[in-house]
């Protein structure tokens, strides 16, 4: 196991600079390193050299002696030039957040879209800086940083690392043009879509699969989940039925986190692209997490980056079960729910079908025998309150979604 030593430059740009190292000791831990020791310094800018004081750097010297560490891990993200002096001088191995998320999303990747999409924001990282870094890479060939579908390229040169990228956006095209062409089967539908964010490890998977549970899903079709970070990184989404007919695809997407590292975002545009296409948001918070409202602020940060910012939103406040009051927050009529043990998901469900439904028509209908098609296709896709049969045709109360609405028209009485 490696030993790290994390190190901190506070600017004041962070609202909670000490939950960000928490976090980083976090994320650390979630790559199997073991944080021996954590040195900080407030300043206004960074230092152009170490990009800590020079103070610091000796004092990170002794540091290293003292605790018998072989990696320092920085909060932020490094520049070519300050991890070329910083290695320079300290000798030992440099590596920043960005680079540990990066190892993390390698280890978690499972699909072939995940693998590219991790390894090209790993390519796209390591391009500007494979000179400054040379040296270290070729010294260390393992170890926090070097996980996962990047490994081989970050040895080479620029022109191999350029190449690489080339071909990687080339496979993840392709792959995304079959997503797409999937999006659109779905659209056409007519099938509202909800998309469920959060930061990690918020409960996005277990509401998922509690949402499942309810709708009678088989338990094979239920999603991974576990207590760590980044669990989900491929996009899954679930046909959820219900009773009343009104139906809805359930997708999870990946988490966010606080500095998550602008190449992982490009890389996982097109993955993120499902919640720009979402008709409602499920925003899913931990309520027991004392900086829940900083992490919602970085999820909404996100959202407004994607684009999905005037897409109707739920805020959903997981993990209750952990709470002993309810939290302070500003939403708009949140759901206070516990995914894990199945708290208040029948009224979450209920708001879900409240923003998605509340726009249909009820309306009576009187549909010929020989039309007896039109009756089957609403018991498919409409919800049948009343049915009677006369000796006119077969007389329905119905609550009717805009398509067939506008389809059945001259059977509406």
């Amino acid at each position: 196991m490696e030993k790290a030593i994390l190190v901190g430059l506070d600017l004041g740009l962070v609202s909670d600079f000490k939950e960000s190292m928490h976090e980083l000791k976090g994320l650390a831990e979630a790559c199997d390193v073991e944080v021996v020791g954590a040195i900080t310094q407030k300043a206004e800018t960074p230092s152009p050299v170490f990009y800590i004081g020079q103070g610091k750097v000796e004092e990170l010297r002794q540091s290293i002696d003292t605790l018998d560490a072989n990696l320092l891990i920085f909060d932020d993200e490094l520049s070519p030039s300050h991890i070329r002096n910083l290695e320079k001088s300290l000798e030992i191995k440099i590596i920043d957040r960005t680079i540990l998320i990066l190892d993390i999303f390698a280890r978690r990747a499972k699909t072939k879209e995940a693998m590219l999409q991790v390894e090209l924001a790993q390519s796209e990282y390591y391009l500007p800086r494979i000179i400054g870094m040379y040296k270290s890479l070729s010294r260390q060939k393992s170890g926090t940083g070097s996980k996962g579908p990047g490994e081989q390229q970050l040895e080479l040169d620029r022109r191999i690392i350029r190449n690489k990228i080339y071909k990687l956006k080339k496979e993840l095209a392709a792959i995304v043009e079959v997503r797409r062409t999937q999006r659109h089967k779905r659209l056409v539908s007519n099938i509202p879509i909800v998309a469920v964010v959060g930061y990690t490890n918020s409960g996005k998977s277990t509401l998922m699969n509690a949402i499942m549970s309810r709708a009678d899903q088989k338990p094979e079709k239920y999603v991974f989940e576990k207590d760590m970070l980044f669990a989900t990184l491929e996009t899954q989404t679930r046909e959820i039925k219900q009773v009343n007919n009104h139906d809805f695809l359930l997708t999870d997407t990946v988490g966010f986190i606080s500095k998550l590292p602008h190449q992982l975002i490009e890389a996982f545009k097109s993955t993120l692209e499902e919640i720009t296409e979402a008709n409602l948001v499920l925003h899913v918070i931990d309520a027991s997490n004392p900086q829940q409202q900083n992490q919602a602020a970085t999820v909404e940060k996100v959202l407004v980056e994607l684009g999905a910012e005037n897409i109707p939103v739920i805020h959903v406040l997981n993990k209750m079960d952990l709470c002993s009051d309810i939290p302070a927050n500003s939403y708009a009529n949140p759901i206070y729910i516990s995914a894990l043990n199945g708290q208040n998901i029948d009224g979450l469900i209920d708001a879900i079908d409240g923003v998605l439904f509340s726009g249909r028509h009820l309306v009576r209908m009187l549909i010929p025998f020989d039309k007896g098609g039109i009756y089957n296709e609403l018991q498919e896709k409409a919800n049948i309150k009343l049915t009677e049969y006369r000796s006119d045709g077969t007389f329905v109360i119905v609550e009717l979604p805009d398509i067939l609405y506008n389809k059945y028209q001259e059977y509406i009485v």
